[in-house]
């Protein structure tokens, strides 16, 4: 159930970086409980005269809760962007208006994620990267490709960066192949355990010189 007792920042779009904002925003939204009206919207009944008390109070419930969707989504924008949406009545309707022109309809979204995928298949870590830079280039790409509604699982990322890591980590990788369940993993272990090695390492080279 939403806290509706705490405030959050409402994310600006001012037309760049439309794939963050979207992340951000779904998230917001959902902080209060108000995603599926921006996703899937609501029924409005074809007549109203027909709708029993309980019934007229449930959609009086769901105009209410679709109006601030549609508020936070308009306050989420610059005035720039603002006309784009100014004539939408739903909240849903608003969200696919400013998806269809910044991410492009569904032929145009299908190429993106294809060429999406290829740079994750493409990743590879260079030689003098440290972890956490390399782990903050898979996860850019990962959270572009979820925004154009890939489906990731968390094991395809970490079998992904294990595979992909410069040849300097490959006795952390295969004692973290062989001792760990990689569907358990979380991102956030791995890299942990990564970023020790890579200390260790640092040390090393330090007390030698």
């Amino acid at each position: 159930m939403a806290n509706n007792n705490v405030s959050f920042p409402i994310p600006i779009f001012g037309g760049e970086s439309y794939d963050f904002w979207k992340i951000k925003m779904k998230t917001m939204l959902r902080s209060y409980g108000l995603w599926s009206y921006a996703d899937k919207g609501y029924n409005e009944p074809e007549d109203e005269s027909s709708l029993s008390d309980a019934q007229r109070k449930r959609l009086e419930e769901e105009r209410m809760k679709d109006a601030k969707a549609l508020y936070l989504i308009q306050n989420a924008v610059k005035y720039t962007i603002f006309p784009r949406i100014m004539r939408a009545n739903t909240a849903k309707e608003a969200w696919e208006i400013l998806q269809q022109e910044f991410q492009g309809d569904s032929k145009v979204r299908s190429i993106k994620l294809q060429s999406l995928r290829r740079d994750f298949e493409n990743l590879k870590m260079k030689d003098n990267e440290l972890v956490k830079n390399y782990f903050s280039r898979v996860i850019e790409i990962v959270n572009q490709m979820k925004s154009y509604g890939e489906e990731i699982s968390n094991e395809k990322i970490v079998k992904k960066i294990l595979v992909s890591l410069n040849d300097k980590f490959d006795n952390i990788v295969t004692i973290i192949e062989e001792t760990k369940d990689l569907s358990n993993i979380t991102i956030e272990q791995l890299m942990g355990s990564l970023e020790s090695h890579e200390q260790r390492k640092i040390v090393k080279v330090m007390m030698k010189t």
